[in-house]
């Protein structure tokens, strides 16, 4: 069998999370249409069997590492968030740059990343993403110029969202791919915890539900996560940044609070199987993105220095 470690990389909100969820099948990444919505690295475990019944092999076996939007760092949490992303080119076989219909190929965003690819030996598949905005005309100018600089084993154009060449892409990244092991049973999409899967759709509901001036300012930490037969008890707190910006979280009467709860236990609960009793609550950590100790906390320590492989 084929098999191997594939980093996802790409400027912030390109839509390599809805990428890795449509490769999936399933929904392990939250995806909203606000910048740096990823902030860990977070891995998708795709799995091809052959054969059928009891005969049923693995034939290839996809370690996908979806990582933060790279940027210009404007805190400590954006220079983690950088890091991971830049770091991960070190560690797998495969790199997928995803660029979308924003073409910034001459912009400092993409050339940044371009000068790290082009001192990078691993073979490198462009995606342009997000086709569906964009006229033939744009295309083939995005496409002639990523052609142009001789960087990449194949480009592929995609709309993540609807899965439209989705299996495409599939194929290409098998063909670069040598034997290897299988790294996981094939029935798992991803090796990351439930407790962190249920700390991410809270904040993506938070995001949804927020203006746009909070949502960076949103951390949610997991105080307590215990299943029961038939229930789970999750307690959760939404931090933020400032004083004004509880008020807005929780709403006139609560509200607001309210309705990223609902939405994200519905959520949890579809992924669980089960009933979810979850809590909520805001409290203000001023200036928690430039203190070590509170992303610490949060789960933002230089998760790109664990091994990839283990």
């Amino acid at each position: 069998m084929k098999s191997g470690f594939i980093g996802i990389i790409g400027r912030p909100n390109v839509g390599k999370s809805t990428l890795l969820n449509s490769i999936l099948g399933e929904k392990i990444a939250i995806t909203t249409e606000k910048p740096q919505t990823t902030r860990n690295t977070i891995r998708g475990i795709y799995t091809r069997m052959e054969g059928e019944g009891e005969d049923r092999e693995p034939a290839c076996q996809m370690v996908f590492i979806d990582t933060p939007g790279i940027h210009k760092p404007k805190n400590k949490l954006g220079s983690y968030m950088t890091d991971a992303a830049v770091n991960t080119l070190k560690e797998v076989d495969v790199i997928l740059f995803l660029v979308d219909s924003e073409f910034e190929g001459e912009g400092s965003g993409d050339a940044y990343i371009l000068d790290l690819l082009k001192s990078n030996q691993t073979p490198k598949l462009l995606v342009i993403n997000k086709i569906d905005k964009i006229d033939p005309d744009t295309f083939r100018r995005i496409y002639e110029y990523y052609e142009g600089l001789d960087l990449f084993d194949a480009i592929i154009g995609t709309n993540a969202k609807s899965g439209q060449n989705v299996d495409e892409l599939l194929v290409t990244l098998e063909d670069l791919l040598a034997e290897g092991p299988m790294f996981f049973p094939e029935d798992m999409i991803t090796d990351n915890p439930m407790r962190f899967l249920a700390s991410e759709i809270i904040r993506e509901k938070a995001l949804l539900y927020l203006n746009d001036e909070v949502p960076h300012g949103v951390a949610v930490e997991i105080e307590r996560f215990e299943e029961q037969p038939g229930i789970a008890n999750i307690s959760a707190v939404i931090y933020c940044e400032k004083d004004s910006h509880k008020g807005i979280i929780i709403g006139r009467d609560g509200k607001k609070l309210k309705g990223i709860g609902k939405s994200a236990r519905m959520e949890i609960e579809a992924f669980l199987g089960t009933k979810v009793y979850l809590e909520l609550f805001v409290k203000v950590k001023k200036n928690w993105r430039q203190s070590d100790v509170m992303l610490g906390n949060f789960g933002y320590v230089a998760s790109w220095k664990t091994d990839l492989h283990r």
